[in-house]
């Protein structure tokens, strides 16, 4: 289904039952909607199951123009009278589903945090060689316009982490990264978008149950935020998940899922 939101069309999947227990699934900067496939099939069919593509990623479409990605993930709540909702979110999906939660504490009943980021954090543990040489390889390839070559690397560094081998993980789920992030790579800019205030000087005003889960592989900085967040969230639990990186639901990672599944079913 389509969700309209300013000149955006948001392509949201929504499944399970109805009058199920909902929860809303906010995507990785470098995946779309069908990363929580997995995911949603562990919550099964009494879970209303909710994702969305941002825009710029997956099937949303749009025309470029002002616009806020909170406002249209409400939109989207609103469009299926969802109210309050569970919210799982993945990197930048984190980052969204913290700028909701403070923008709209009434609409987030627990979060779920997977590699987050957050608004406003600051640089908490410094490059490893291994990560500051795809880094800079990155940055090459994309001063080059060669971005099948940026998404080979961002699969390395994303998928695989970057201290792992490349083509760490393999098969139908690197080819699904690879498309996701290629739509990503090409997509046309959507606009400016609106601004918003920093979240980590305010995470002690979230004050639902929250699950931070982290892969060993993943990069540096991002683990030493998870161990920020437990610190600083009202009421918080920190896992970490072995031998996976940055996208443990997508590979999937059979911790990931049975402590979310777990989690959301004795807080939601």
């Amino acid at each position: 289904m389509f969700v309209t939101s300013g000149s955006a069309r948001l392509a949201v999947d929504v499944t399970g039952d109805a009058a199920g227990p909902p929860v809303l699934m906010l995507h990785a900067g470098v995946a779309d909607r069908r990363s929580w496939a997995p995911l949603t099939r562990a919550l099964g069919s009494g879970v209303r199951s909710i994702a969305v593509d941002r825009r710029g990623f997956g099937q949303t479409a749009y025309e470029p123009e002002p616009h806020s990605h909170v406002d249209d993930t409400v939109a989207v709540l609103d469009a299926l009278g969802v109210d309050p909702a569970a919210v799982v979110g993945a990197s930048m999906g984190g980052r969204l589903a913290f700028d909701l939660a403070l923008a709209h504490p009434d609409r987030v009943s627990a979060l779920v945090l997977v590699g987050a980021g957050v608004r406003g954090r600051p640089e908490l543990a410094p490059m490893t060689e291994a990560v500051r040489a795809l880094s800079d390889a990155i940055d090459a390839a994309e001063d080059a316009g060669a971005l099948d070559e940026v998404n080979r690397l961002e699969a390395h560094v994303w998928l695989d982490g970057p201290e792992a081998p490349e083509g760490r993980v393999t098969g139908p789920v690197r080819d699904l990264f690879l498309d996701m992030n290629g739509i990503a790579l090409a997509a046309a800019d959507p606009g400016p978008v609106t601004e918003l205030p920093s979240a980590w000087d305010r995470l002690e005003k979230i004050d639902v149950p929250a699950l931070v889960l982290v892969g060993d592989l993943d990069l540096p900085d991002v683990m030493a935020c998870a161990e920020v967040l437990g610190e600083r969230l009202r009421d918080a639990e920190v896992r970490h998940l072995a031998r996976t990186a940055h996208l443990p639901h997508m590979e999937p990672h059979p911790d990931c899922l049975g402590l979310i599944t777990d989690f959301l079913a004795a807080h939601h």
